[in-house]
């Protein structure tokens, strides 16, 4: 029998393990977006008829949003990556938190069921311990449609306000560019009364899928993708058959990866512009980049360190901050990452000084001195980007490294260690 300061250590809990010192060779399939699936997901309340959703990521946080459909006595069906939804016989409930608790988009559904039933109750939202996230810009933007919302008890109400049958189009200019206020206000105005105008407006890809596939059921949206949206609401939308885009921070993670192994890979099916100012600073590392089609291709040369602050899109993103992060672990010369997006984000900057990293943290700036090599060793992923950051860091260190924290990267990365393994990697699930 393992005593107990055995299983203390962790030793028994899920983890990977991870052999260093890997080279990589081959193409790294690149499933469908997370952030904008879960969304589309949840813009299947804004019709009676089907919607069908493909290229579906088979994620824990997916299994999650059909959890909270089911509770809204909303069909799912699911075959592989391809997802059957039909809220026809939708009804109100005041979701339970253990539900929402963890899966930040939940919250999203405020925007829906109030467009659709003129009623919501939406636990705050909760999701990885990256900073405080508010939901004031998505609360002042239903207000500014003729919502009355009320926050109590850690509860968000929303209803129309008087006699009123619809929300009201309205004049919306966002403090910050939101993604998910973007994405929340966007559903609701889309059978608002009237025309609807956001400015300042998140100009990400996920808000394009979005207001691409809202587009397809019969909404009328404008200017998605640039800062200023505009929004003709109508009556009704009607179902659709829609494909998720490929996931661009998956996609990121994989060049990352051929960039801390020195490998040449390729990387597919991606959109090219989705990652351009992440293809940019891999250039400004060292790394050629190749881009063919639906496809990217990767030669690391000589890693040298460089700069970066993290910025809504069309800037360099947060989410791949970790991530690139432990490729400046092993960079020639000193590099300097702010982040700006996430007040806690730097969750992984312990662990790589754990594998050997020179990092000094000031605030949310993090100052990298470039190490020859990184070092295995017992790690754990505190959040979805930095449980990936630990994988990529163990992928080039020196020995056989165990990765905690799986729950965290279930939540964003399908078949992660499979997918890494049919190129190369030797990395084992344990515990699980």
């Amino acid at each position: 029998m393992p005593n107990v300061a055995t299983i203390s250590r962790g030793i028994y809990k899920p983890h990977l393990q991870i052999e260093g010192n890997c080279s990589l060779s081959g193409e790294l399939k690149v499933s469908g977006a997370k952030n904008s699936a879960l969304v589309l997901m949840i813009a299947s309340l804004l019709t009676e008829e089907p919607l069908i959703i493909n290229n579906v990521p088979n994620l824990t946080d997916i299994d999650g949003m059909v959890d909270i459909l089911l509770a809204m006595g909303v069909k799912v069906k699911r075959n592989l990556d391809q997802i059957n939804i039909k809220a026809d016989n939708l009804h109100h409930v005041e979701l339970p938190y253990e539900l929402v608790h963890g899966l930040r988009a939940s919250f999203f559904c405020i925007g829906p069921l109030l467009a659709r039933l003129g009623k919501a109750k939406i636990p705050l939202p909760g999701g990885c311990r990256i900073g405080a996230r508010p939901v004031i810009e998505h609360i002042r933007g239903l207000k500014a449609l003729g919502a009355f919302v009320t926050v109590e008890h850690g509860l968000v109400s929303a209803s129309l306000a008087g006699s009123n049958k619809r929300l009201k189009g309205a004049h919306i200019v966002f403090d910050c560019p939101s993604v998910g206020a973007t994405e929340t206000v966007l559903m609701a105005a889309a059978l608002a009364e009237g025309t609807s105008t956001i400015e300042n407006a998140a100009q990400e890809p996920e808000v394009q899928d979005l207001a691409k596939m809202l587009n397809q059921m019969g909404a009328k949206i404008s200017g998605a993708g640039g800062p200023q949206i505009i929004i003709e609401g109508v009556k009704n939308l009607q179902g659709c058959n829609y494909k998720v885009i490929p996931d661009r921070i998956e996609a990121g993670t994989f060049l990352l990866a051929g960039a801390i192994t020195h490998s040449k890979i390729k990387v597919a099916p991606v959109i090219p512009h989705h990652l351009s100012a992440v293809l940019q600073k891999l250039r400004d590392c060292g790394c050629t980049i190749q881009i063919e089609g639906e496809g990217i291709i990767i030669i690391p040369g000589e890693i040298t360190g460089v700069d970066l602050t993290t910025q809504p899109f069309p800037g360099f993103p947060t989410d791949l901050q970790a991530p690139f992060m432990a490729l400046l672990a092993i960079a020639n010369g000193t590099s300097i990452v702010t982040e700006k997006i996430y007040e806690n984000r730097m969750q992984h900057v312990a662990e790589l000084q754990r594998m050997g990293a020179s990092i000094r943290l000031q605030g949310n700036t993090a100052v990298i001195e470039g190490v020859p090599q990184l070092s295995a060793a017992p790690v754990v992923g505190g959040d979805l980007r930095s449980s990936a950051a630990m994988v990529l860091a163990s992928l080039s260190a020196k020995g056989t490294s165990r990765v905690e924290g799986l729950n965290h990267l279930d939540r964003g990365y399908e078949n992660l260690e499979s997918k890494l393994n049919k190129v190369g990697a030797n990395i084992l699930r344990k515990g699980s």
